[in-house]
């Protein structure tokens, strides 16, 4: 197989049509179907279906088509990358991040990798599933997520690195603002959940603490990220439930409440590919370990 066979599927795939992917390829016809079919018989499974107006893919041609597409963003990245080295630029370390953990170690461990490796840090917000697949296409090197991805294939692995406690956003000077608050009076007030999106995520993981001592909550709105959420809170829209790095924000107009219901946690995960670790990688693993154990050990929140 080689990389013009994928060329050839990819563009089949995203037409529908024979004839109008030949058109696009600069291509006759028939000898593109030749290759799709000798592409089929070599990996043993069949791509395509064929229609009366066209063909549609079966569900191992759309596999095969999301894992190629992820394939040319990869090679794309790597031949970038690649004439960065040649020419001696710095190389880049990309580091995909849910907003919640920009509070905690994640600045320190920037300021540390920058210097001791000379390389480029890039910060990208991505919810943890957009993480996943941002580090399958490339774009990536690691992630920090909230939640835990089911099924996920062998190329990807996620590490948890500690349960970080849950506190409650409240507006400051709130009626039941005091020493603690559990779940139970929490679940008369209305609540304000974030990241809005597709599940899984961290409005899921908090509406199960609650369900899960049966307690109904009501929601009264969704929103993308922590510092809206925040807003919405200080606006006096309900409460939220953050971790607790992001007491950090020292916002004057909320006020964080600890929870006096046990084992009220938050995961954090590591998530990166599983290949032979680089020096910057081994560097910052290095320096992760040891912020990871300073927060286990209670040294800083």
């Amino acid at each position: 197989m080689e990389l013009r066979h994928l060329r050839y599927y990819c563009a089949v795939a995203e037409e529908k049509n024979l004839t109008r992917a030949a058109e696009k390829l600069c291509m006759a016809q028939p000898p593109l179907t030749r290759q799709i079919k000798q592409l089929e018989e070599e990996i043993g499974v069949t791509l395509f279906e064929r229609q009366a107006r066209g063909i549609a893919l079966t569900p191992a041609g759309e596999y095969f088509w999301r894992q190629a597409k992820l394939i040319f963003e990869k090679l794309d990245i790597v031949i970038s990358e690649s004439k960065r080295i040649d020419s001696r630029k710095k190389q880049i370390f990309r580091i995909g991040f849910v907003p919640s953990i920009f509070y905690g170690q994640l600045p320190q461990l920037v300021r540390r990798l920058r210097p001791m490796t000379g390389a480029d840090i890039e910060l990208h917000e991505l919810k943890t599933a957009e993480q996943i697949e941002a580090l399958r296409a490339g774009r990536i090197d690691i992630g920090f997520g909230r939640v835990v991805m089911n099924n996920l294939e062998s190329d990807v692995s996620q590490t948890l690195l500690f349960h970080e406690p849950l506190v409650a956003a409240l507006p400051v000077n709130h009626p039941m603002e005091k020493s603690q608050l559990s779940l139970e009076e929490l679940s008369k007030l209305p609540m304000v959940l974030y990241p809005a999106g597709n599940t899984p995520n961290f409005a899921n993981l908090c509406l199960q603490l609650f369900s899960n001592r049966g307690l109904r909550i009501k929601v009264a709105q969704q929103v993308n990220d922590v510092q809206t959420a925040l807003s919405l809170v200080a606006s006096e829209m309900g409460f939220t439930l953050v971790p607790e790095q992001v007491k950090r924000i020292n916002r004057d107009d909320v006020s964080f409440i600890p929870l006096s219901d046990h084992n009220v946690t938050s995961p954090v995960f590591l998530s990166k590919r599983v290949e032979p670790e680089d020096e910057i990688m081994k560097a910052a693993m290095g320096i992760l370990d040891e912020l990871v154990q300073n927060r286990i050990q209670g040294r800083y929140p």
